[in-house]
């Protein structure tokens, strides 16, 4: 990922994010997502309707993913705040 797209999801990441998600799961998307990586998660109305998770994945857009393919962990707020400015 290059750096300006570093910095362009770490923005869409932080200004709507402050859940994150564990990837146990990447059956038919190999290349976008990565098994035990953490990912930002989007609050999505119609994902949570229909057990699905937004997350921005690899490409450094935002996509729908079965939930069955993450785990939603809760970080320490310091943990959040750092991974905002680093991402």
């Amino acid at each position: 990922m290059s750096g300006a797209v570093a910095r362009a999801v770490a923005s869409k990441a932080g200004a709507n994010s402050k859940q994150f998600a564990v990837c146990i799961g990447n059956e038919g998307y190999p290349a976008a997502l990565e098994l035990r990586k953490l990912y930002p998660v989007l609050k999505d109305a119609f994902a949570e309707e229909h057990n699905l998770i937004r997350i921005i994945d690899e490409s450094g857009e935002d996509y729908l993913y079965p939930n069955s393919y993450f785990v939603r962990v809760e970080l320490p707020v310091a943990l959040r705040q750092k991974l905002r400015k680093i991402a």
